[in-house]
């Protein structure tokens, strides 16, 4: 019973530690970066509230995490990061993202 319960248990380990290699080689998990990794993009403020420590960007793809062009809230990792935005201005700038969650560690007034 024993040796039953070990080929059993092996097997099902093997099964599960194969799996998230054939979910990313089927297309069905991100190989985006995990969080804590830093990327970047370029974009247009939309809206800013430095209060709050969050600005609204219409920015370009992000290679590194393959998102495409979209217009999204982002908060600001220190409030000292707001001086000089504002709305309209072209930004470049630095982030570090969980799924579709981000914040914004770096960022430069480019137009």
């Amino acid at each position: 019973m024993t040796k039953l319960l070990s080929i059993l248990f092996a097997t099902a380990f093997g099964f599960t530690a194969m799996l998230p290699v054939q979910a990313t080689e089927m297309g069905m998990m991100s190989t985006a970066k995990p969080a804590g990794q830093t990327s970047h993009a370029e974009g247009v403020i939309k809206a800013l509230d430095a209060k709050a420590g969050s600005v609204t960007l219409a920015h370009g793809p992000v290679q590194e995490l393959k998102w495409p062009a979209m217009t999204m809230a982002f908060k600001l990792a220190k409030p000292e990061l707001a001086k000089g935005l504002a709305v309209g201005k072209k930004v470049k700038f630095e982030f570090q993202s969980q799924g579709m969650s981000a914040v914004i560690t770096s960022i430069k007034v480019i137009g």
